[in-house]
Order: structure tokens, then C-alpha cells, then sequence
């Protein structure tokens, strides 16, 4: 029984899985960030691109 709870203690297993789950959740946010700006630029451009064909009819 000790020998189990000493391998227990021992054992990174976890520590790695939390890891990455770590640096899922960082590159997430930085995806995330990275999409809004996109979504902000595009949004402009359709804005721009309607009123030109606004214009022209």
C-alpha cells in the first residue's frame, strides 16, 4: 500500500496533461484575438463594398 501512494506522488502524469491543456487554452486565446481582428477588417471591407455598389446604381 505505501509503495503505491510513494508511486503516486511521483508520478507527473498529470502535471503533463494539465500542460497542455495549458497551452491549448493560450493558443485558443490567441486564435480567438487573432479571428476578431480579421472579422474587423473584412467587416470594414464589405461596408466599403457595399456603399461602392450602392453608388454605382
Amino acid at each position: 500500500m505505501q509503495v503505491r501512494v510513494c508511486e503516486f506522488f511521483k508520478s507527473d502524469e498529470g502535471a503533463t496533461a494539465i500542460e497542455y491543456g495549458l497551452i491549448a487554452a493560450l493558443l485558443a486565446v490567441a486564435a480567438i484575438g487573432a479571428l476578431q481582428a480579421v472579422a474587423t477588417s473584412l467587416s470594414t471591407n464589405f461596408s466599403e463594398v457595399a456603399s461602392s455598389v450602392d453608388s454605382a446604381v
